[in-house]
């Protein structure tokens, strides 16, 4: 479509664009959110589940497929099976026990602060953009270029977290 000058929006909609003269400018049209992305230095997780619709510039499922790699990341690291929210209390919840994950050592109101916080983060990072992307239908939930960089590079911090979080648990358990 770039040879004809023409473009697909998120929404269906077709838009006149600056026509492409070679398969390079196309391809290289076709990868900008991944250079984007790539000069943010997002984490690689969020580059590998999301390849093929960033081959494509597709927002709407990138974003999706980058939600859902949060939750299969902390299920990897816990062995815990929930999802969305529940997952994130089971994975993060200190209160009268030793969580599964934890940020920093919680022994100050301030680190505690800090993995609640957290929590609430990936809680709300499931109800605003997975959830969304998963029931509502693309033509009607637009995502710009720009969001889904946003969106993306906060994930991208997710995943730096959730890399650096300590076992707790397995730690207290004596499990490796």
């Amino acid at each position: 479509m770039s040879f004809e000058g023409l473009e697909l929006e998120d929404n269906g909609n077709i838009k006149q664009v600056l026509r492409t003269e070679t398969i390079s400018e196309s391809e290289a049209r076709a990868s900008k959110l991944k250079q984007n992305l790539l000069s943010r230095r997002v984490h690689p997780d969020v580059l590998y589940f999301c390849k093929s619709e960033l081959l494509v510039d597709n927002y709407f499922h990138a974003v999706f497929e980058a939600t859902k790699s949060i939750a299969e990341k902390i299920r990897h690291k816990t062995g815990l099976t929930s999802d969305g929210a529940p997952l994130v209390d089971d994975a993060f919840s200190f209160n009268n026990k030793i969580p599964h994950l934890a940020l920093n050592s919680l022994q100050t109101e301030s680190e505690q602060s800090e993995q609640k916080g957290f929590a609430n983060l990936l809680k709300g990072i499931f109800g605003t953009f997975r959830n969304t992307t998963a029931h509502a239908p693309k033509v009607t939930w637009v995502i710009e270029e720009l969001d889904a960089l946003d969106i993306l590079s906060t994930v991208s911090l997710i995943h730096r977290r959730l890399d650096g979080a300590i076992e707790a648990q397995k730690m207290y358990q004596g499990r490796p």
